[in-house]
């Protein structure tokens, strides 16, 4: 009996057997950037990799929405201009797949990660996985690589479990995505810390979240110094400190983990020790023995930077991030602050209603 040739384009068992995976994507005014973002999805559900692929348009005045559907792809309105958050719910809820990958319109993945993310699934038994940033950011500038590269950095550092999750590339299990409630776009109507609080979420029912460096992609996104700033303090740190204080704890991970706390430290002890020392009331050893305490304390990120791009990028990209671990640290103190005053004025609101 002759054997037939199995077609290329045949699933293979494992793939049959693989989760069924609804790509969403929420963009406002992402005409730039949304057509290089679907290409690769748009092949993977060719191979049937991945079910379907829904674009959620979150009230765009430019050409985003035609551009999504000249490509073939479900287009849906959010209803207004909701943030990414609620884009995302809105989709989620008509969604075939049973696993909720979301892509945002300025990233692109690379051709092989619905793979990554199915086997990540099944080998893992997660609720939820997320990837990693790739080492090849497009934007040329100072600020733009080292961003992106930063963030690559983080996530690969932190592979293996998680308490909290990344929707930039990240999957979610419909089912447990529904439960928890989706995103709460209503906190946050704008991209910020979203996908961190659905993930302490997720793991306060129990469930885990597992990072998956292989799972990679290119982030298109250009930095420029005022629009990271803003993003850092008012969409990150601000929201994500408040966050923590809520919870009178946060999780040891990724750049909120107890060694960046100490890192953050150091970086303020040393620019608080030059100030003095330029005033004449501390020692220049002090100064100098405390930058070599930096200098070891970010060693692996130097040579992170410095493998892929370079000594002098690297010395600057260290250099920049103490400034980075700076206004955090101010941002983190200043939330605690308000934190303490807010439960200091409710049980002084307490003790004057009960007498």
């Amino acid at each position: 009996m002759t054997q037939t040739a199995r077609d290329d384009n045949t699933p293979s068992a494992a793939a049959r057997d693989a989760p069924s995976i609804s790509a969403i994507i929420p963009v406002y005014n992402g005409e730039a950037t949304l057509r290089c973002s679907l290409e690769p999805l748009l092949a993977m559900r060719e191979r049937a990799e991945i079910a379907e692929i829904i674009v959620v348009d979150d009230g765009s005045t430019d050409a985003s929405a035609g551009i999504a559907a000249a490509m073939g792809v479900r287009v849906m309105g959010s209803g207004g201009r909701l943030g990414p958050g609620q884009a995302r719910n809105v989709a989620a809820a008509v969604a075939v797949g049973s696993v909720l990958w979301f892509v945002d319109a300025d990233v692109v993945v690379h051709a092989d990660a619905a793979r990554v993310l199915a086997d990540a699934l099944q080998r893992t038994g997660a609720a939820a996985v997320f990837g990693a940033y790739d080492d090849d950011p497009p934007g040329a500038g100072f600020l733009s690589q080292y961003k992106n590269l930063v963030h690559s950095y983080y996530h690969r550092r932190g592979a293996g479990a998680a308490d909290t999750f990344w929707a930039g590339c990240g999957a979610i299990r419909k089912e447990a995505f529904l439960e928890a409630g989706g995103f709460d776009g209503k906190r946050f109507p704008h991209p910020s810390v979203e996908d961190i609080e659905l993930g302490w979420r997720l793991r306060q029912r129990g469930l885990s979240i597992q990072i998956v460096p292989a799972l990679q992609a290119r982030h298109l996104k250009v930095w420029h110094l005022k629009t990271l700033l803003h993003t850092e303090i008012f969409r990150r740190a601000i929201p994500w400190s408040r966050l923590i204080h809520a919870r009178d704890s946060g999780p040891d991970v990724l750049n909120v983990g107890r060694g960046e706390r100490l890192r953050a430290l150091l970086a303020a002890l040393c620019l608080g020790t030059v100030a003095l020392a330029g005033a004449g009331l501390a020692p220049v050893w002090l100064v100098a023995a405390l930058l070599v305490g930096v200098a070891i304390a970010n060693a692996s990120l130097f040579d992170f930077f410095r493998r892929r791009r370079g000594a002098w990028f690297a010395l600057g990209a260290v250099a920049f991030h103490q400034v980075y671990y700076l206004y955090s640290a101010s941002v983190f103190a200043g939330c605690w602050i308000e934190h303490r005053w807010s439960v200091a004025r409710l049980a002084l609101r307490r003790d004057a209603d009960a007498h």
